[in-house]
């Protein structure tokens, strides 16, 4: 009997052992080691995109002082959004960091920080456009751009099936050239991307009055890397309580909208 109980735990202990070994979260001190957090964005300003060359915005920003704070480089690697949660598991990136809506369905796959961000999701129509309800939609070529919360939001809705087209883009700026050019009448996308538009182009586009839902965004990691998240969220508490979070924010939205 006292060998059956001997073998029994033995058995408990190497079981132990290995669950042990294969939870270890080494996600931070892989980040240290390497020295520099890769970090996976797409066109969406202000949050994220290149302009001249140079990759700017908000989360942009942000994720510079995060990097400096950790005493490491940050690297911004360009990415279709449709394939960021592949990117993210292929060890391509660290984070997906561009305006990422937090969802339930995206927690199965994606570990996510605090929410940095409120947001809401909004029609974006040219200027000359009677569209101001949701339910004006109905018999209109409405662009999104693919795989974003804004896709999410429209077919969740019941105008969906009463659209002429859902037309899918790549990236919302390229839903807005479309926009521009006729070939579609609205696009359905996040309000801090269609006020930016507006904010650069007055004369053509105007926000709808309706809006969908208030979302938050947050920063995506893969499930396992709890200490790398862990750690970014610790610096971006200290970013808004110190005050330069709100330097950030002023720059781009001209108010304080970092939310902790």
């Amino acid at each position: 009997m006292k060998r059956y109980f001997a073998l029994i735990l033995i058995l408990v202990l190497i079981l132990t052992g290995c669950s042990a070994a294969s939870d270890k979260d080494t996600s931070l001190t892989d980040v240290m080691d390497k020295g520099k957090l890769i970090v996976g964005y797409t066109e969406y300003p202000p949050l994220g995109f290149t302009e001249n060359g140079v990759t700017t915005g908000f989360d942009i920003d942000i994720a510079k002082e995060v990097a400096k704070r950790m005493d490491i480089d940050v690297v911004f690697q360009y990415i279709d959004w449709d394939s960021k949660v592949l990117e993210l598991n292929n060890k391509n990136i660290d984070v997906i960091w561009n305006g990422l809506t937090i969802t339930e369905e995206r927690k199965e796959e994606i570990l996510f920080s605090k929410p940095y961000f409120d947001n809401r999701i909004v029609i974006l129509t040219l200027t000359d456009s009677n569209v101001d309800t949701i339910a004006a939609l109905s018999g209109l070529k409405v662009g999104v751009e693919l795989k974003s919360s804004g896709q999410d939001a429209l077919e969740k809705n019941a105008v969906f099936s009463q659209l002429d087209e859902m037309v899918k883009f790549t990236s919302v700026t390229e839903a807005t050239l479309a926009l521009k050019s006729g070939a579609i009448d609205a696009i359905v996308a996040d309000e801090i991307f269609a006020r930016y538009a507006v904010s650069k182009d007055t004369s053509n586009y105007r926000i709808a009055q309706e809006v969908f839902n208030s979302e938050n965004y947050g920063i995506g990691f893969r499930l396992e890397d709890v200490a790398l998240r862990d750690k970014i969220d610790e610096i971006i508490d200290d970013i808004a309580s110190d005050g330069t979070g709100s330097t950030i924010s002023l720059k781009w939205f001209g108010e304080d909208l970092l939310l902790r």
